[in-house]
């Protein structure tokens, strides 16, 4: 399953969808916390989460990841070119960072090779 963690309603919907034709089961949360709180990641074989959210930031949740579930990729998604935060996230861990707009296809295949590459670690 894909998690999908953004605050925005329209990119949820629209990830959800994307995944969804590409046979991906998935959920979809609008906060850091609210998945903190959901109990999800049993089920979960990869995270895309945005960076800038309203309480827990994007980075924060992706360090709470690794540090919970290392071997979990963990997709990191913005609408800001800033490359200090992207080196960050690759540096925490992050197996790609994508910038909104997204590219279905670039997104597709970064969640294939993130889960394809964290089944290798197992």
């Amino acid at each position: 399953m894909v998690i999908v963690v953004d605050d925005d309603f329209r990119v949820r919907e629209a990830l959800e969808s994307l995944l969804k034709s590409a046979e991906f089961s998935s959920v979809a949360f609008s906060s850091a916390e609210d998945l903190l709180e959901s109990g999800s990641f049993a089920e979960a074989s990869c995270v895309i989460t945005d960076v800038r959210m309203p309480g827990m930031q994007g980075l924060e949740l992706q360090r709470r990841i690794k540090r919970e579930y290392p071997k979990l990729p963990v997709i990191v998604i913005t609408g800001h070119r800033d490359e200090q935060t992207r080196q960050r996230a690759l540096a925490e861990g992050a197996a790609v960072v994508l910038y909104k707009p997204l590219d279905p296809n670039d997104l597709l295949r970064a969640v294939n090779s993130a889960m394809s590459d964290s089944e290798k670690d197992i």
